[in-house]
């Protein structure tokens, strides 16, 4: 009797192992929530089978005919020498290389100052205030944002601020997104007049 049950069990034990084998080796079985471990979208780096639109395959597509290509940030400003506004390509932990050897490119005309100020109220005074006191209504509640006129603030150089506005700093999130290298140089031109109190 024992003989049969277990020839009965060890068939059964078979059984099982053979059904619960998947016929895709590279498959894990059941999934309790696909759409967590594979993304819905086509993301361009990470690909775990085969696009269904691209002839090659791949995630990765070429640019469409007829794409435009990214801003050249080379601009003339009243000389015929163009100026790269972007200027370096500085890694974001190298503050103070930027610190050292960025100059800013946009001379201080009072247009350009009256474009900083206005880039300034929209980007900037939520947090650092109106006058740059870290008094804004952000400011108030996000502690720790900095008075440009204080004596730790107001000496930063033009480079420093370009680049804490580019990358972030502190609690200060990055800006380079939003704000494109033309219009972080008029507002380091404002805040620089901040610094001074003016």
């Amino acid at each position: 009797m024992n003989n049969i049950v277990r020839s009965v069990g060890g068939c059964l034990l078979g059984v099982v192992m053979l059904v619960s084998c998947g016929k895709d080796p590279n498959s894990p079985g059941k999934e309790f929530a696909p759409n967590m471990y594979e993304p819905v979208g086509y993301e361009p780096f990470r690909q775990s089978k085969k696009h269904p639109f691209n002839p090659e395959g791949s995630n990765l597509l070429l640019p469409v005919e007829g794409t435009v290509a990214r801003r050249n940030y080379k601009t003339v400003f009243g000389d015929s020498t163009g100026r790269d506004l972007m200027i370096y390509n500085i890694h974001a932990d190298s503050i103070e290389i930027a610190d050292r050897v960025l100059k800013n490119p946009i001379p201080a005309t009072d247009a350009v100052l009256a474009e900083g100020k206005v880039l300034y109220e929209r980007y900037c005074q939520h947090c650092h205030g109106a006058t740059g006191e870290g008094d804004g209504k952000v400011g108030s509640v996000y502690k720790g944002v900095p008075n440009y006129t204080s004596d730790a603030m107001k000496n930063l150089s033009e480079g420093h601020i370009f680049h804490v506005i580019t990358f972030g700093k502190a609690r200060m999130w990055p800006h380079g997104s939003q704000i494109n290298p033309e219009e972080r140089w008029k507002i380091v031109h404002y805040v620089q007049k901040l610094q001074k109190g003016s």
